[in-house]
């Protein structure tokens, strides 16, 4: 089962459009079942999630902790991904000081 597992700063009034950008996971290859979860260090911040055109979490706060979503206790989300279809964590940081998030996505192919 692929994983994509990022851990990312995003400063204060920053958005980061896409904290999986660049993983070679971020694309669906096939039809796949995607498992997610999302983590940041301090309150007070804001995370999106779509996988192609589909909103799986319009803007809502993420869980607050220190470490990765634990596998299967914050793995909140999920959505079916089709060939091409693009995988975005968003996380918007609106807070006076930079802010962890951490991402953590698993993809099953079927």
């Amino acid at each position: 089962m692929p994983v994509m597992q990022r851990e990312v700063s995003v400063g204060a009034g920053v958005t980061n459009p896409n904290l999986l950008a660049g993983s070679v996971f971020e694309f669906a290859r096939g039809n796949v079942l995607i498992s997610a979860g999302v983590t940041a260090a301090a309150t007070g911040t804001f995370v999106t999630i779509n996988s192609g055109s589909d909103v799986v979490l319009e803007e809502s706060p993420p869980v607050v902790a220190t470490v990765f979503p634990i596998i299967p206790d914050n793995m909140f989300y999920t959505d079916v991904a089709t060939v091409g279809d693009r995988i975005i964590i968003a996380a918007r940081n609106p807070t006076g000081g930079a802010v962890i998030h951490r991402a953590l996505v698993q993809i099953t192919n079927f």
